[in-house]
C-alpha cells in the first residue's frame, strides 16, 4: 500500500534512518556552506528526474494491473458496489480535507523559492487549462493516447488507464497473455521505483542542504507546519470515520477504536498496510462481529484502492507547494486537484512510496513545478506512518458500515 515504506538496508541502517541522518546532514551542510551548498542540488535534480522518467509507464501499467485483478464476479456484486462507492467518496472528502487544512495552517507561505532555479523544464499543458466545465471533461479524453503519455497529460493517461483495464476485462478470456504481460510490467516498475526510491537519501542532502544553506531556517520552520497540518488532518480524518460508524451504521465508534487498537498500533509502527491486512481482517470478524464474506473481499479491495491518509497527503502537498512556487489555485484547479488526488492515491495503493511518485501526476495537473517533492522526503517517514494508519482504518471502517447495511453484521459481538 501507498505509505508502505521500502526499508532497503545501508550499513545496517533502514531507509528511514539514512533519511534522517541526511535530513541532519543536510541542515549542516546548508549552515556550513551557505550559498554555496548549491552545489549539492544535483543529487535532488536527479532523483525528480527519474521520477520523471518512470511516472507515465507507471500510471498506466498499475492502475491497467489493478483493474485486471479485480475481475472476479463478487467485483459487481451489491457489497462490491456498495463498498466501491464508500471508498470513493471517503476518499474524495479525504482529499478535500487535506486541501482545506493546507489553507488553513498555510505551512508554504513566507517561503518562497523560484521554479526556475530547479532548472525544470517548462510543464506542458495540460487537461487542466480548459477553464470550462465542458473544456475540461473534454480535456479528460484523450485524442492521442500515446501523444498524451509522451506530453505528461496525466489526468488524460488516467482515463485511457482505466478505459483499457475495464476493457480488459470485458474481454478476459481472449486476453490472458495480455493481462500476464501487464502485471508483469507493472512489476518491472515497482521494482524500477523501488531502485529510485533507495536514492532518498541523496535527494534529501542534496536539495534540504541547498534550500538552507540559500533560504536559511525558514525552510525547515515550513516543513515543521507542513508536518502539524498533515497530522491534524489525519486526526480529523480519524474522528470522521467513528462519526460514519454512528450515524451510518448506529455503532458506538468508541468500541470500534478499542477493539482495532492493536491493527492500528501495528500499522502504525510498520508503515505496512500489508503486513497488517491479515490482522485488521481477523479482529474485524472476532472483535468486531463483521462477516466473513465483507471481510474478505472489502478489505482486500480496500487495500487495494481506498488510501484516506495518502488522499489527503497529496492534496495538502499540492497546496504547500503551491504556496512555495507563488502558484495561484483557483476554483477550477481545486476542481482538478479533488479528482487527480482522488484517482492518484487510487493508482499509488501497492507501491512503495507511491504517494511521492503519483504527486507528479497531481502536481503536474494544476501546473505546479515537481522539483520541491525531495524537500518533504526528510519528513515523509514520519507522516507515512500516520497515512498509513488513516489507510488501514478506513478499510475497517468501510467494511463495518457495509456489513452492518447488509444485516449481516453480529451487533452481539460489536458490542460485547
Amino acid at each position: 500500500m501507498a505509505g508502505d515504506s521500502v526499508e532497503a538496508k545501508l550499513f545496517g541502517l533502514k531507509l528511514w534512518q539514512q533519511v534522517f541522518i541526511a535530513l541532519i546532514l543536510g541542515i549542516t551542510a546548508g549552515l556550513y556552506f551557505g550559498k554555496d551548498a548549491e552545489m549539492f542540488k544535483i543529487l535532488g535534480t536527479i532523483f525528480i528526474n527519474l521520477i520523471k522518467m518512470v511516472v507515465v509507464p507507471l500510471i498506466f501499467f498499475a492502475l491497467v494491473s489493478g483493474i485486471t485483478s479485480m475481475e472476479d464476479s463478487h467485483s459487481f456484486s451489491r457489497v462490491g458496489l456498495k463498498g466501491l462507492g464508500a471508498y470513493f467518496l471517503t476518499a474524495m472528502l479525504a482529499v478535500c480535507l487535506g486541501l482545506l487544512f493546507g489553507n488553513l495552517f498555510n505551512p508554504g507561505l513566507g517561503l518562497t523559492i523560484d521554479p526556475s532555479t530547479l532548472a525544470e523544464p517548462t510543464v506542458p499543458a495540460s487537461a487542466a487549462d480548459s477553464k470550462t466545465v465542458s473544456g475540461f471533461i473534454l480535456g479528460m479524453i484523450p485524442t492521442n493516447a500515446l501523444r498524451a503519455m509522451t506530453e505528461d497529460h496525466f489526468l488524460q493517461v488516467v482515463v485511457f488507464s482505466i478505459f483499457t483495464g475495464v476493457t480488459m476485462n470485458l474481454v478476459a478470456d481472449r486476453c490472458r497473455h495480455l493481462r500476464v504481460m501487464v502485471y508483469e510490467s507493472a512489476q518491472v516498475c515497482f521494482k524500477m521505483i523501488e531502485m529510485i526510491v533507495r536514492l532518498a537519501p541523496l535527494a534529501v542532502f542534496g536539495f534540504i542542504s541547498w534550500s538552507v544553506g540559500t533560504l536559511g531556517m525558514d525552510v525547515i520552520k515550513s516543513l515543521l507546519q507542513f508536518v502539524v497540518a498533515v497530522i491534524g488532518a489525519c486526526l480529523v480524518q480519524y474522528v470522521f470515520f467513528g462519526i460514519m460508524l454512528m450515524v451510518l451504521a448506529r455503532l458506538n465508534p468508541l468500541k470500534f477504536y478499542k477493539k482495532m487498537f492493536t491493527t492500528q498500533l501495528m500499522a502504525f509502527s510498520t508503515s505496512s498496510s500489508k503486513a497488517t491486512l491479515t490482522t485488521a481482517m481477523r479482529e474485524l470478524q472476532e472483535k468486531l462481529g463483521v462477516s466473513e464474506r465483507s471481510t474478505n473481499f472489502l478489505m482486500p479491495l480496500g487495500a487495494c484502492i481506498n488510501m484516506d491518509g495518502t488522499a489527503i497527503y497529496l492534496g495538502l502537498c499540492a497546496v504547500f507547494f503551491s504556496q512555495i512556487f507563488g502558484v495561484h489555485l483557483g476554483m477550477h484547479e481545486y476542481l482538478v486537484l479533488i479528482i487527480t488526488c482522488t484517482f492518484g492515491s487510487i493508482g499509488a495503493a501497492g507501491i512503495p512510496s507511491g504517494s511521492i511518485i503519483f504527486m507528479g501526476m497531481v502536481l503536474t495537473s494544476v501546473n505546479i513545478p515537481m522539483g520541491g517533492i525531495a524537500l518533504i522526503l526528510g519528513v515523509d517517514r514520519i507522516l507515512d506512518m500516520v497515512r498509513t494508519t488513516i489507510n488501514i482504518t478506513g478499510d475497517a471502517t468501510i467494511t463495518t458500515i457495509v456489513d452492518a447495511s447488509e444485516k449481516t453484521l453480529d451487533r452481539d459481538t460489536y458490542n460485547r
